[in-house]
């Protein structure tokens, strides 16, 4: 499903690789948590975006649920 994700926002001019998913959870320049105590990565995309990550961590292992962009305006507020 991941990769459908991927190919998807290809589409709408996002160009997201494996790399920069794994790049965000591990360097986010923020993580806020939602829904169900999940984590959300946020790193910039680019001037006018950020790239957030839903994932949760299970058995020492990192499952993403979803990758979206995001308006920095809304998400990069304090």
């Amino acid at each position: 499903m991941l990769f459908l994700k991927i190919e998807l926002l290809k589409q709408h001019g996002f160009n997201v690789e494996l790399p920069m998913i794994k790049e965000v959870i591990i360097n986010p320049d923020k993580v806020d948590i939602g829904y169900k105590n999940r984590f959300i990565a946020q790193k910039i995309f680019n001037a006018y975006h950020v790239l957030r990550i839903v994932y949760e961590i299970k058995n020492d292992e990192i499952y993403v649920i979803t990758i979206y962009p995001g308006r920095r305006q809304r998400y990069e507020k304090n």
